[in-house]
């Protein structure tokens, strides 16, 4: 059986690995395939160097990205509670339902953050009140706010 070589990839190949990832593939699909395509490169001391740093930089770049989602969670802590305003019928019951785009809208304008709408968990809001939501900020961090639901 053949020696099998080292390449790093520059591209995500189905069933082989994601960009940047070192490899172990047979000589012929790498000489034949993968570096005339440039899909990879042969794997030297430099290259993989050059892998860890990238790796390091998008480490940092995610770290960064979740402490920018843990300071957005506390600005909403600190905020607490927001108030959406519905038409209201007999016994408190509100016209329609409370939308996670209202509530998006609700504090964007609270706190000048925009926060995704499909990130947002609420429950059954069928009358005035006050409700926990929850936002979910990074893959890592999610905020609970409070929603009152008020009359017009």
């Amino acid at each position: 059986m053949a020696k099998r070589i080292q390449i790093v990839l520059n591209q995500s190949i189905n069933k082989l690995g994601n960009t940047g990832d070192l490899v172990e593939v047979a000589p012929g699909y790498a000489r034949n395939y993968l570096i005339p395509k440039g899909l990879g490169i042969r794997a030297t001391s430099g290259i993989l160097r050059q892998v860890e740093q990238r790796k390091e930089k998008e480490r940092q770049r995610l770290l960064a990205e979740k402490q920018t989602a843990e300071a957005r969670k506390t600005a909403l802590a600190t905020i607490g509670r927001f108030t959406i305003r519905k038409q209201v019928g007999e016994g408190e019951a509100i016209f329609g339902t409370v939308t996670t785009q209202e509530v998006a809208e609700a504090i964007q304008i609270a706190t000048n953050q925009e926060v995704d709408r499909r990130g947002i968990t609420l429950p059954e809001i069928s009358q005035t009140g006050f409700y926990k939501a929850t936002v979910k900020l990074h893959p890592e961090v999610t905020a609970e706010v409070e929603i009152q639901v008020a009359p017009l």
